[in-house]
């Protein structure tokens, strides 16, 4: 097959894996010189089958263009090194005394792989595509680095013809090599990702692939492992499904010009782990090695080396020793300590004496029966002026703060409602919360948020307006093709080559599973940023002016390469946080919009964005405002994807969450195969030891959602010791199963019900104060 007969998107795909594999398992890229002549050091992928099918109709709309690719790591690393630039350990069949277990260990392999793919297509890369003449050109201007084994024995072979003719007096015009184009894709930052010379002749957008799906339910003849003392070779076989639309296929990388002075290959280069999939699959080996250890021991000496660990604050199987905590706007990794987040961010924890205060103004008043149990819990930790909140609510109640040393009533509902008559002025504070609409199905880590601020409202009776920040998706991720733009005719004339539209097409379907989550329909706005900014704007502008380029750069981390709407962008999902942005909303009745009070219920990686609002709020708002214009806070803890109980979840991966349209059966699959178990290996072990309960996905996921706090202990008690009931993994994952199928059923059920009639409805601009 010519290099212009193979598909752009499997070439793209080529490109990627080549180098997304380095990056995962830590080494450099390019056994020969690369850029100026500096030893790679690394390993070369090998191009197999560049034909292409498009016959899998069940990965996909349309069928999937399948391609396959390979790493023959020689004996070396079979032998003298297990590793991979003495990083991530391949799976060794002759290690593991339980097929089971190699085979568990190779589909944690791939399905790791196959996220961290998937999030570098869904990212904020460059991509770029060089043109050359020659082959000869393009490696004299970048290395022979850029060359696969395949590409460098096609060349060799073209080289010996060449040789051979010339020697027989003869000319070989095919040696003298064909025009060629270079891929070339670059992180965040600017530095190379991988830098490769291309199989085929055309590229797509990282955001054209769809999604990328790595073959492996039969090892013989798809992706496969092999290393073992003779040699060690990965050969990844995958399928590229494409999206919903085709003619999303037809849009390529135009071609750009080479600036040799800024090409920065350091990282590309170097040998460490480049990709956070990469370091979390680090960190679950590290686990196994650790169980593998501990198997090894006496129960004297497991017990004595447990206690070693815990005085010397050694790796256990909740870290690794290179697993930072990194808690940004838009980045969540790593294990995280939630005391060292209040103190870097400078927020307050949440005191037994603020839940009783929160407790007389809620249960005490006869709104909810009991605390949610996010409060009872302290799955929400933190917050901000709280205790201002409270005392805004104790006056409009015109009750007392509770004393010190009063008890609290969370274990049941039996508290007497308060026989003191309702207020007749508006509730003194409202509300706000929101959703990026970046996908058509929310998960559960997204329904947290909302759970918590429904009960808020019902527990206050105040209003709430929820933000859907349309236009911060499309200028994070947003992408623009001329092949899409409109040409003059057809239905859509005038169509611009951007996809604004789909954004604002999600922000309806997301609105329908947050209706769902049961607030009070009279006093909640949902509103689209796209629709309604024009109210804000004068806000917005005041924000503008308030806050500093530099300041907003220190906080977020943008640069001379982020867009303008970026650097914009904070002070738009600030603007919510005064009342006077919803002059008819919250300004209705007997209500002044300007001088409400706002509490805003958020995961605590959303503070930076507030934090700078509190900073400059004094400025938009009256000298009588309660809180100086300053909004509230109360943020929760992450919900953990399924792989690991760290960091938060996401929705790049369908099996590290579960979504709000998973059937049953789904739901079933996933705990039982992708819920990172805390228990132990073997039966005796765990009765021995009992489970890990802080890294048990199954039973974190339990505390989240298990209404009974008494059955939850009871789990965590029998679990955590390997006795009773639930004394093994099984028995907790098939009762957080039957927890999430009620959920997710009852949720679905609501959601049926909302038309787009309803949404309609919420996002017209009314008085939700009345």
């Amino acid at each position: 097959m010519s290099n212009n007969e193979i598909p752009a998107v499997i070439t793209t795909a080529h490109l990627l894996l080549r180098g997304l594999v380095p990056a995962f398992v830590g080494c450099s890229i390019g056994s020969d010189e690369i850029i100026g002549g500096s030893s790679g050091g690394g390993v070369q992928a090998s191009a197999f089958q560049m034909t292409y099918r498009k016959d899998l109709p069940k990965l996909g709309n349309g069928g999937g263009y399948t391609g396959k690719l390979s790493w023959n790591l020689g004996k070396k690393w079979g032998t003298e090194q297990s590793t991979l630039g003495a990083s991530i350990a391949l799976p060794r069949e002759e290690e593991s005394s339980d097929p089971k277990e190699y085979h568990r260990q190779c589909e944690e392999f791939w399905s790791s792989l196959e996220k961290a793919a998937n999030q570098l297509i869904s990212g904020n890369k460059t991509l770029k595509k060089y043109d050359y003449e020659k082959e000869e050109a393009a490696l004299q201007e970048l290395g022979k680095g850029i060359m696969d084994a395949g590409q460098c024995g096609a060349r060799d072979k073209r080289r010996k013809k060449a040789e051979k003719a010339k020697k027989e007096g003869k000319e070989d015009a095919a040696t003298e090599g064909e025009p060629v184009s270079v891929g070339h894709l670059l992180s965040e930052d600017g530095d190379t990702f991988v830098l490769a010379l291309l199989h085929g002749t055309s590229l797509v957008p990282l955001s054209q692939l769809g999604s990328l799906k790595i073959l492996r339910d039969n090892p013989k003849n798809e992706s496969s492992i092999v290393c073992n003392k003779k040699k060690c070779e990965v050969t990844i076989k995958f399928c590229v499904v494409p999206l919903e639309s085709n003619d999303a296929m037809d849009a390529v990388v135009t071609a750009d010009t080479m600036e040799l002075e800024t090409l920065s290959v350091g990282a590309c280069m170097s040998k460490d782990i480049r990709v956070k999939e990469g370091k979390d699959h680090e960190m679950l080996l590290q686990v196994y090695r650790r169980h593998l250890e501990m198997e090894a021991l006496s129960t004297k000496e497991k017990e004595e080396k447990k206690a070693t660990s815990a005085i010397n604050n050694e790796t256990t199987a909740t870290k690794s020793p290179d697993d930072e905590m990194v808690v940004t706007a838009f980045e969540v990794s790593g294990s995280i300590d939630y005391n060292k987040l209040i103190e870097k961010f400078g927020s307050k924890q949440l005191t037994p004496y603020l839940l009783r205060r929160l407790e007389n103004v809620t249960v005490k008043r006869g709104t909810v029966p009991r605390l949610h149990r996010f409060l009872r819990r302290d799955i929400f930790f933190s917050h901000r002026d709280i205790e201002k909140i409270c005392e805004l609510l104790e006056k409009w109640y015109g009750v007392s703060p509770p004393s010190e040393d009063e008890t609290m009533e969370t274990a049941g509902s039996d508290a007497p409602p308060s026989t003191a008559e309702k207020p007749t002025t508006p509730c003194p504070i409202y509300l706000y919360t929101g959703r990026g609409p970046s996908s058509e199905s929310m998960h559960l880590g997204h329904l947290v948020p909302f759970l918590f601020t429904a009960w808020l409202q019902k527990a206050f009776q105040c209003p709430l307006v929820i933000q859907m920040t349309d236009d911060e998706k499309f200028l994070f991720k947003g992408e623009y093709s001329g092949e899409n733009a409109g040409d003059g005719s057809g239905t859509e004339p005038n169509r611009t080559g951007d996809n604004l539209d789909r954004f604002a097409n999600l922000t309806t379907e997301n609105a329908k599973d947050i209706i769902a989550c049961d607030f009070l329909p009279d006093k909640t706005f949902l509103f689209s940023d796209l629709e309604y900014v024009g109210r804000m704007y004068p806000n917005i502008v005041r924000i503008w002016k308030a806050v500093t380029v530099n300041q907003v750069n220190g906080i977020f981390g943008f640069d001379g390469g982020s867009n303008i709407g970026k650097i914009a962008f904070p002070a738009i999902q600030a603007a919510p946080s005064f009342g006077s942005s919803f002059p008819n909303v919250l300004g209705g009745g007997k209500s002044n919009a300007a001088t409400l009070a706002c509490l805003i219920p958020c995961a605590i990686d959303q503070d930076p964005y507030f934090r700078l609002t509190r900073d400059i709020a004094h400025k938009l708002v009256p000298r009588n405002h309660p809180l100086q214009g300053k909004p509230s806070l109360i943020h929760s803890k992450f919900f953990p994807p399924l792989q690991g109980a760290q960091g938060k979840m996401s929705s790049s991966d369908a099996n590290s969450a579960v979504f709000l349209t998973d059937t049953p059966k789904e739901i079933e699959r996933k705990i039982k195969a992708h819920a990172f178990s805390g228990g132990r290996d073997t039966k005796k072990l765990q009765e021995e030891l009992g489970a890990d309960l802080e890294v048990d996905v199954s039973y974190q996921w339990l505390r989240f959602f298990l209404e009974d706090d008494e059955e939850l202990a009871r789990i965590g008690r029998e679990y955590g010791s390997g006795s009773g009931e639930f004394w093994s993994t099984g028995t907790v994952k098939a009762k957080l199963v039957e927890v999430l199928k009620e959920i997710v059923e009852e949720h679905q059920e609501r959601r049926n019900k909302v038309t787009e009639e309803v949404v309609k409805k919420w996002m017209a601009e009314r008085c939700i104060t009345a």
